[in-house]
């Protein structure tokens, strides 16, 4: 697949956040984001019941509601309203480092790079979680397999050809770069986003990495990703 326009300094940069229930981390995660030149900022919210929405709409960001339940149907939503050249897919709880913008653009700007993400930082000072981030460095890296929680990003124009997320209830990131590994390269920005430590704190390091690697594994093996949503629901 080739990029049938260039990108350059001025790429209009469309953040989509999909929100559910965010009121405690979707301001500072604005906020930041705001700090860079040529953006906008999609909120697509999924029936929040507390004031995510209003939090959102002080800042000045574009606000919407998905007509369908379901992360991946709010970021597909989201990539329908956006008007910028590049797309980058922010989760709630997540703060994008210094000159991000910058480093999306070249990053998109080489040649035969189809996509890309940060590397994952979580904020926390426990040990154990410093284990985690250079394990999805790995990943990252050496597979090309970034999660959402990474910031992913990638051209409009990409996103359309390869037809948005997956409608699935979980896994919708990991299918969705499986999908575009085969269309070009997917870089790791040489930066670190900076993800809430809470669903590491609520059950645990280890036991929430062994959940994730048992989904991951689970969906491999065929069980259906509905499946596999409840019994990640079960384990929380």
């Amino acid at each position: 697949m080739e990029k049938t326009f260039p990108l350059d300094a001025v790429s209009k940069i469309s953040i989509i956040i999909p929100t559910l229930n965010e009121a405690t981390q979707i301001a500072t995660t604005i906020q930041n984001a705001q700090t860079a030149n040529g953006i906008e900022i999609i909120i697509v919210d999924g029936g929040s019941q507390d004031n995510t929405l209003e939090c959102a709409q002080n800042l000045g960001v574009k606000v919407f509601f998905s007509p369908q339940p379901g992360r991946a149907a709010q970021m597909n939503f989201g990539a329908t309203q956006a008007t910028g050249d590049i797309l980058l897919f922010l989760h709630a709880d997540t703060q994008l480092p210094p000159h991000y913008d910058g480093l999306i653009r070249a990053a998109l700007a080489q040649p035969g790079v189809m996509a890309g993400a940060f590397q994952l930082g979580i904020d926390s000072p426990e040990m154990s979680l410093r284990l985690v981030e250079k394990m999805v460095i790995v990943r990252s890296r050496f597979f090309q397999l970034p999660y959402g929680d990474q910031a992913l990003f990638l051209t409009q124009e990409t996103f359309k050809t390869c037809g948005g997320f997956p409608d699935l209830p979980i896994m919708e990131d990991f299918e969705f770069v499986r999908r575009l590994k085969p269309q070009g390269k997917i870089v790791l920005v040489p930066a670190s986003v900076t993800t809430s430590a809470r669903r590491w704190q609520k059950l645990g390091v280890f036991k929430t990495t062994i959940i994730n690697q048992i989904i991951v594994l689970g969906y491999f093996l065929g069980v259906s990703p509905q499946q596999l949503r409840n019994w990640y629901r079960q384990q929380k």
